[in-house]
């Protein structure tokens, strides 16, 4: 073969690769845009009644606008019809998003929170093994031993739970007015601090390290279909060796479709507040009132 063929043939060469990286980087811009699109759609969901001929339509509307709960919603044969389906499939979605995805950094940047560990090495370690996350882990507890204030009447916790979706959602505005409401009273604070994969019990070791009143903590809930943004807050008076679950009160059901977190955070103020004068908490507290 002369050179000018062979020039010809790596000429023809380049050209095909050429066009093929072209077709490759037309293909690319083409999966952003969709991708943008994607990232920009907005799921709404309609309370429709999509029984065919209902007896009592109205009936079904009142209940729907009650209830989160799947009434009314249809069907085709013996299964749900598919746009229902397709939010089971999102709600379904969203729950486990909650549980696995974990607080954002931007997050925690942005609320300027001081972020501890407790000893769950993983997500599953903390799903599997209950105890893992109610104790911090060394560096952690060395942390709070050498920099959280001391002998203050309310200690703060924001722990992540079940529902990083929850705290994201709530916790903004929750803590402002709940920090808010205590200074209003006249309460001494500690600073609040976050603390990933905990679960309750952890708190009773912040209270023995900063010798608090009370500590209280604001924790995701269980997600579940009707929402995956709750969140709870536990708190208990002056908790030690032989706490039980009973010494603890709970609010739960905070988001926006149960109790709005700015409320919740004025309401769990006033709590706090009467906790103290008549330092107790749970069942004992639910007595005296």
């Amino acid at each position: 073969m002369d050179i000018q063929a062979i020039v010809k043939q790596v000429m023809a060469e380049l050209e095909k690769v050429e066009q093929t990286n072209k077709v490759k980087e037309d293909k690319k811009i083409e999966l952003d845009s969709v991708d943008q699109i994607v990232r920009d759609i907005v799921f709404e969901k309609e309370k429709v009644v999509r029984v065919e001929s209902p007896l009592d339509r109205e009936a079904i509307e009142k209940v729907r606008a009650i209830t989160p709960a799947r009434i009314g919603i249809g069907r085709t044969g013996t299964r749900m019809t598919t746009k229902e389906y397709l939010d089971f499939r999102i709600d379904h979605a969203a729950a486990q998003d909650a549980v696995f995805k974990g607080v954002s950094e931007e997050f925690l940047k942005e609320m300027k929170l001081p972020v501890l560990q407790s000893r769950s090495e993983s997500m599953d370690d903390y799903l599997m093994n209950l105890d893992s996350g109610r104790r911090l882990d060394q560096a952690s507890n060395d942390w709070a031993e050498a920099n959280l204030a001391k002998n203050k009447q309310v200690q703060i916790i924001v722990s992540d739970g079940l529902s990083s979706t929850g705290i994201e959602a709530n916790v903004p505005d929750l803590l402002p007015a709940l920090i808010q409401g205590l200074k209003v009273k006249n309460i001494s604070i500690g600073e609040p601090i976050f603390i990933k994969r905990s679960r309750v019990w952890i708190q009773d070791e912040i209270a023995s390290i900063v010798n608090c009143d009370v500590v209280i903590s604001l924790i995701g809930e269980r997600p579940g279909l009707a929402t995956s943004k709750s969140i709870s807050a536990y708190l208990i008076y002056r908790p030690n060796q032989d706490t039980v679950e009973a010494d603890r009160t709970v609010i739960s059901n905070i988001h926006d479709g149960g109790i709005p977190p700015v409320e919740a955070g004025a309401y769990l103020a006033d709590l706090l507040v009467n906790v103290l004068k008549h330092k107790a908490s749970g069942v004992k507290f639910a007595q005296l009132k």
